[in-house]
């Protein structure tokens, strides 16, 4: 897989504000970010899963644990799928 290297600059309080390492920081923001954006249908489970860096099935776990439902369905699509 081709990849790229991102790298910002953090407060060394962050990484003690979730108390975290710089290494279990980054692994949960990637997995929130990738949770927001499953959550917001800008992402697939499986795009997210890949970015977060995780199986799927570790991604559900994220989502429930986030209280995210893995379903991406709106109110309108309900309706269409029960008629």
């Amino acid at each position: 897989m081709d990849t790229i290297h991102v790298s910002f600059d953090l407060p060394r309080e962050v990484f003690s504000a979730l108390r975290q390492d710089p290494q279990g920081f980054v692994h949960e923001m990637r997995l929130a970010a990738a949770v927001k954006w499953f959550e917001m249908g800008l992402v697939s489970q499986s795009k997210g899963a890949e970015i977060a860096g995780v199986s799927r099935t570790e991604f559900m776990n994220a989502l429930a644990r986030f209280d995210v439902s893995p379903l991406q369905y709106d109110a309108e699509e309900v309706v269409q799928e029960v008629s």
